[in-house]
């Protein structure tokens, strides 16, 4: 049978003897390895000391257009990093485009060809390192390897959601929560393998992306192929549809396509919850480490604020940023599973609801505790807001679930995650020129942060108002039968025996789970351990 046969979706309906949970690997797999996109920010440097002996009074002139061919002046930080923007624009596109094809092509060939988009884009982009052409490095990491981020990143929602219809919190804050651990595992292989490949000054980012390619495209190959699908018709043993008294208004039986669900009411209010939550999100990721930085400076550790520093003080600050850097990085990552299973207690629309409300106290309390000097406080802080962060990505899959349905949840999510590609574009172009207006003023460091924190807690209320407004969809916009019936058709998969049903997906564990579980876990936990060497610096 040739690949395409192997990839359809056909050919992953899951039969006697498969353990659901045998699915969460799968997606981590995917998640862990696109994830590395938050760890992405490794690069910037040394990719601006690629040519050494550059004229510098020469390539000060150039502008963006001209680094995007230049092969004799090295590149700027701010022409580089605007790849991240591009790759998470990418990610939203790509997910709203091909949303609906996943449903149908099933998670195997939606996840192989993820695999072939963020491997490949990242070696296309070592091949541009290597001969010094911008243009081809974004062209690489930022539109191909974007491409890869938002059918990597939708591709295991529906299928998880569908195994676990008693925890779907739980089960899209697996996978989404590889999506925010990705980088505590691939920032420090990166930054290892750019020292292994450095040749005298010019660090090895070139080699680096394209080992990172090779690794992510054989990892995510064998999380896509290791994705079943449940038959038509499967439940847990046991299990009877019962919405929770939290969340039962909200929570549907039926379903609601993709060309109606995102005309609805609904969909554009949660569009502005999840624009909201990741455009404050983001605003204090930027600014963790220099705010942290510039708000208590030398009393990081213990010093006088008129002192002078010495070299070991300035590096004991910087290392004490860094254990910001890798803290939040832990948060936004456990928090995605910790938050999004909680909503299976409290229910989606109340988990949104503390997250905004407790977020908007939060952001307005940095800045006093910045005034008051009280370091510890303000990281507690900081994480708990980050872990919200996180949260809101993961608990997202299940309202929309919950709301619209099972049948084309994944679809509607990649529509909805065109929130994100504004977010991250508009987020940080909002966040730096608040700050350089604020700089531009005469306002001192230590309060160029206060405002701009304000301003992320207005939007916070924005996004707590779109979740309040949230009711039921309207039965209108329901799946006839005949509907529901013709879409399941597309998927080519034939209704399952009573027989086939009770046999399906009820198999042993077994040392298969046991390695699954192992080849995932054991590198998320080398990163954590990793992260938290890092945060020792902060005490």
């Amino acid at each position: 049978m040739g690949a395409g046969g192997w990839l359809s979706r056909e050919r992953t309906i899951a039969g006697p003897g498969f353990n659901r949970w045998l699915v969460p690997p799968a997606a981590l797999a995917i998640h862990l390895c696109i994830g590395m996109a938050y760890g992405f920010s490794v690069f910037w440097l040394p990719m601006t000391k690629l040519v050494p002996g550059a004229d510098a009074a020469l390539c000060a002139s150039q502008g963006f257009l001209d680094q995007l061919t230049t092969t004799t002046c090295n590149w700027t930080v701010p022409s580089v990093n605007h790849i991240f923007e591009t790759f998470i624009a990418m990610l939203g596109l790509a997910a709203a485009i091909w949303g609906g094809w996943l449903e149908h092509a099933g998670p195997r060939k939606a996840g192989f060809i993820a695999a072939c988009c963020w491997g490949g884009g990242l070696v296309l982009g070592g091949i541009g390192v290597a001969i010094h052409q911008l243009w081809l490095v974004y062209l690489g990491c930022g539109l191909l390897g974007g491409v890869g981020q938002g059918l990597g990143y939708i591709t295991p929602v529906s299928t998880l959601i569908k195994w676990f219809p008693d925890r779907r919190g739980l089960a899209t804050g697996f996978a989404i929560m590889g999506y925010g651990g990705g980088a505590l595992i691939g920032a420090p292989i990166a930054v290892k393998l750019m020292d292994v490949f450095k040749q005298g000054d010019v660090p090895g980012v070139a080699a680096t992306l394209m080992c990172l390619g090779a690794l992510y495209f054989v990892a995510m190959s064998l999380g896509a192929f290791g994705f079943r699908v449940t038959p038509n018709g499967w439940k847990p043993a046991g299990f009877q549809p019962k919405a929770s008294a939290a969340s039962a208004p909200l929570v549907t039986p039926h379903h609601v396509h993709l060309n109606r669900a995102w005309k609805t009411p609904q969909f554009w209010l949660i569009w502005g919850v999840l624009c909201m939550n990741v455009t404050a999100g983001i605003g204090v990721i930027s600014m963790a480490s220099p705010m942290l930085q510039d708000v208590f400076g030398a009393r990081l550790v213990g010093a006088d604020a008129a002192t002078a520093l010495t070299t070991a003080q300035k590096a004991a600050i910087a290392a004490a940023a860094a254990g910001l850097v890798g803290l939040i990085s832990l948060f936004n990552s456990v928090g995605r599973l910790a938050w999004a299973s909680a909503s299976d207690v409290l229910g989606r629309k109340r988990t949104y609801v503390v997250f905004f409300v407790l977020g908007i106290v939060l952001y307005c309390l940095l800045p006093t505790l910045g005034h008051l000097g009280m370091a510890a406080a303000f990281v507690v802080t900081v994480c708990v807001i980050l872990s919200m962060y996180g949260g809101g990505f993961a608990t997202v899959p299940a309202y929309l679930a919950d709301l619209f349905g099972t049948q084309m949840v994944g679809a509607i999510h990649g529509r909805l995650l065109t929130a994100w590609s504004v977010a991250g574009v508009v987020g940080p172009v909002l966040i730096a020129s608040l700050r350089e207006a604020q700089l531009s003023a005469g306002v001192p460091k230590n309060l160029v942060y206060d405002r701009t924190l304000y301003i992320l807690a207005g939007l916070l209320l924005v996004g707590l108002v779109c979740n309040l407004l949230v009711r039921p969809v309207a039965s209108k916009h329901h799946m006839t039968e005949d509907e529901l019936r013709r879409e399941r058709s597309l998927q080519h998969e034939a209704p399952a025996s009573a027989v086939d049903l009770a046999a399906a997906a009820r198999g042993p564990f077994g040392v298969l789970g046991v390695l699954a579980w192992a080849a995932v876990g054991i590198p998320f936990l080398i990163g954590v351990w990793i992260a938290l060497q890092k945060a020792a610096a902060l005490l």
